[in-house]
Protein backbone atom coordinates (compact mmCIF):
# COMPACT_ATOMS: atom_id res chain seq x y z
CA UNK A 1 0.00 0.00 0.00
CA UNK A 2 1.81 3.19 -0.95
CA UNK A 3 2.33 5.60 1.61
CA UNK A 4 -0.06 8.65 0.93
CA UNK A 5 2.71 11.39 0.02
CA UNK A 6 4.08 12.89 -2.81
CA UNK A 7 7.62 14.81 -2.92
CA UNK A 8 8.10 18.49 -4.72
CA UNK A 9 11.24 18.61 -6.00
CA UNK A 10 12.10 22.76 -5.73
CA UNK A 11 14.98 23.68 -8.27
CA UNK A 12 17.08 20.31 -7.23
CA UNK A 13 20.42 20.74 -9.90
CA UNK A 14 21.88 17.55 -9.66
CA UNK A 15 20.39 14.56 -11.23
CA UNK A 16 22.28 11.89 -9.25
CA UNK A 17 20.21 13.82 -6.31
CA UNK A 18 16.83 13.47 -8.60
CA UNK A 19 17.66 9.79 -9.66
CA UNK A 20 18.32 9.34 -5.30
CA UNK A 21 14.57 10.43 -5.03
CA UNK A 22 13.22 8.18 -7.35
CA UNK A 23 14.97 5.09 -5.86
CA UNK A 24 14.16 6.51 -2.01
CA UNK A 25 10.60 7.01 -3.26
CA UNK A 26 10.11 3.59 -4.78
CA UNK A 27 11.41 2.31 -1.20
CA UNK A 28 9.17 4.06 0.67
CA UNK A 29 6.23 3.50 -1.52
CA UNK A 30 5.91 7.66 -2.01
CA UNK A 31 3.01 8.21 -4.33
CA UNK A 32 4.60 10.42 -6.61
CA UNK A 33 7.18 12.75 -7.48
CA UNK A 34 6.59 16.68 -8.63
CA UNK A 35 9.94 17.37 -10.00
CA UNK A 36 10.01 21.52 -10.39
CA UNK A 37 11.85 23.74 -12.25
CA UNK A 38 14.93 23.28 -13.20
CA UNK A 39 15.16 19.92 -11.56
CA UNK A 40 15.86 17.19 -14.33
CA UNK A 41 13.09 14.65 -15.45
CA UNK A 42 13.80 11.08 -16.88
CA UNK A 43 13.14 11.99 -20.48
CA UNK A 44 15.28 15.09 -20.68
CA UNK A 45 17.91 13.49 -23.53
CA UNK A 46 20.05 9.95 -23.44
CA UNK A 47 23.02 11.76 -21.42
CA UNK A 48 20.84 12.95 -18.35
CA UNK A 49 19.03 9.83 -18.16
CA UNK A 50 22.13 7.88 -18.19
CA UNK A 51 23.61 10.18 -15.04
CA UNK A 52 19.76 9.63 -13.53
CA UNK A 53 20.08 6.08 -13.68
CA UNK A 54 23.31 5.88 -12.19
CA UNK A 55 21.36 6.42 -8.84
CA UNK A 56 17.77 5.83 -9.62
CA UNK A 57 18.57 2.44 -10.68
CA UNK A 58 15.85 1.34 -12.33
CA UNK A 59 13.20 3.66 -9.74
CA UNK A 60 12.82 6.18 -12.64
CA UNK A 61 10.50 3.50 -14.56
CA UNK A 62 8.42 2.69 -11.30
CA UNK A 63 7.84 5.74 -9.68
CA UNK A 64 5.43 8.30 -11.06
CA UNK A 65 6.38 11.83 -11.72
CA UNK A 66 5.09 14.63 -13.42
CA UNK A 67 7.72 17.65 -14.33
CA UNK A 68 6.59 21.82 -13.44
CA UNK A 69 8.03 24.78 -14.66
CA UNK A 70 6.40 26.64 -11.51
CA UNK A 71 6.80 24.89 -8.25
CA UNK A 72 4.08 26.92 -6.61
CA UNK A 73 1.55 26.57 -9.40
CA UNK A 74 2.08 22.70 -8.52
CA UNK A 75 2.07 22.67 -4.78
CA UNK A 76 -1.51 25.25 -4.84
CA UNK A 77 -2.64 22.04 -7.04
CA UNK A 78 -1.63 19.37 -4.43
CA UNK A 79 -3.40 21.83 -1.51
CA UNK A 80 -6.81 22.16 -3.66
CA UNK A 81 -6.59 18.34 -4.16
CA UNK A 82 -7.06 17.58 -0.08
CA UNK A 83 -2.90 17.45 0.21
CA UNK A 84 -1.29 19.00 3.99
CA UNK A 85 1.74 20.83 2.59
CA UNK A 86 4.98 20.38 4.54
CA UNK A 87 8.84 22.20 3.65
CA UNK A 88 11.52 20.20 4.75
CA UNK A 89 13.40 23.61 5.77
CA UNK A 90 16.05 24.04 8.80
CA UNK A 91 14.08 27.61 9.50
CA UNK A 92 13.60 28.65 12.85
CA UNK A 93 9.86 28.39 12.62
CA UNK A 94 10.00 24.51 11.72
CA UNK A 95 8.78 21.29 14.33
CA UNK A 96 11.62 18.92 14.68
CA UNK A 97 11.00 15.81 12.12
CA UNK A 98 10.59 13.46 15.46
CA UNK A 99 7.78 15.60 17.26
CA UNK A 100 6.21 15.89 14.47
CA UNK A 101 2.60 14.69 13.82
CA UNK A 102 1.84 14.43 9.89
CA UNK A 103 -1.60 14.92 8.60
CA UNK A 104 -1.88 12.56 5.60
CA UNK A 105 -2.33 12.94 2.56
CA UNK A 106 0.97 14.72 2.15
CA UNK A 107 3.14 16.99 0.13
CA UNK A 108 6.70 17.24 1.09
CA UNK A 109 8.59 20.21 -0.38
CA UNK A 110 12.70 19.89 -0.54
CA UNK A 111 14.67 22.98 -2.06
CA UNK A 112 17.30 23.62 -3.86
CA UNK A 113 21.10 21.88 -2.29
CA UNK A 114 22.02 25.83 -2.21
CA UNK A 115 19.21 28.10 -1.35
CA UNK A 116 16.91 25.63 0.43
CA UNK A 117 13.24 25.83 -0.23
CA UNK A 118 12.22 29.34 -1.94
CA UNK A 119 10.10 32.26 -0.33
CA UNK A 120 7.03 31.84 -2.36
CA UNK A 121 7.01 27.96 -1.62
CA UNK A 122 7.21 28.53 2.26
CA UNK A 123 4.46 30.69 1.99
CA UNK A 124 2.24 27.94 0.92
CA UNK A 125 3.41 25.13 3.33
CA UNK A 126 1.43 24.27 6.23
CA UNK A 127 4.20 22.92 8.11
CA UNK A 128 8.07 23.76 7.97
CA UNK A 129 9.48 20.47 9.65
CA UNK A 130 13.37 19.75 10.45
CA UNK A 131 15.66 16.89 10.73
CA UNK A 132 17.83 17.13 14.16
CA UNK A 133 21.41 17.44 13.60
CA UNK A 134 24.02 16.58 16.32
CA UNK A 135 27.32 17.84 14.81
CA UNK A 136 28.59 20.75 13.53
CA UNK A 137 26.82 20.59 9.67
CA UNK A 138 23.24 22.41 10.07
CA UNK A 139 21.91 20.11 7.04
CA UNK A 140 22.28 17.18 5.46
CA UNK A 141 22.15 16.47 1.66
CA UNK A 142 18.80 16.80 0.11
CA UNK A 143 18.32 13.35 -1.63
CA UNK A 144 19.56 11.97 2.39
CA UNK A 145 17.20 14.00 3.77
CA UNK A 146 14.69 12.58 1.66
CA UNK A 147 15.62 9.14 2.32
CA UNK A 148 15.52 10.31 6.58
CA UNK A 149 12.02 11.62 6.19
CA UNK A 150 10.33 8.77 4.25
CA UNK A 151 11.05 6.39 6.15
CA UNK A 152 10.31 8.46 9.35
CA UNK A 153 6.73 8.99 7.71
CA UNK A 154 6.74 5.33 7.03
CA UNK A 155 7.32 4.51 10.69
CA UNK A 156 4.86 7.33 11.76
CA UNK A 157 1.82 5.63 9.55
CA UNK A 158 2.82 2.16 10.72
CA UNK A 159 2.79 3.22 14.13
CA UNK A 160 -0.50 4.93 14.27
CA UNK A 161 1.34 8.59 15.69
CA UNK A 162 0.20 11.15 12.76
CA UNK A 163 -2.25 14.18 13.53
CA UNK A 164 -6.15 13.03 13.62
CA UNK A 165 -7.82 14.79 10.93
Amino acid sequence: MPLPVCAVLDNIRSLYNVGSFFRSADAAGIERLYLCGISGAPPDGAALRATLRKTALGAEERVPFEHHWNSAAAVARLRLSGYHVSAIETGGESVDLFDWRPQFPLALIFGNEVSGVSQPLLDLCDTRVRIPMAGIKRSLNVATAAGVVFYELLRKRRQGLQSPV
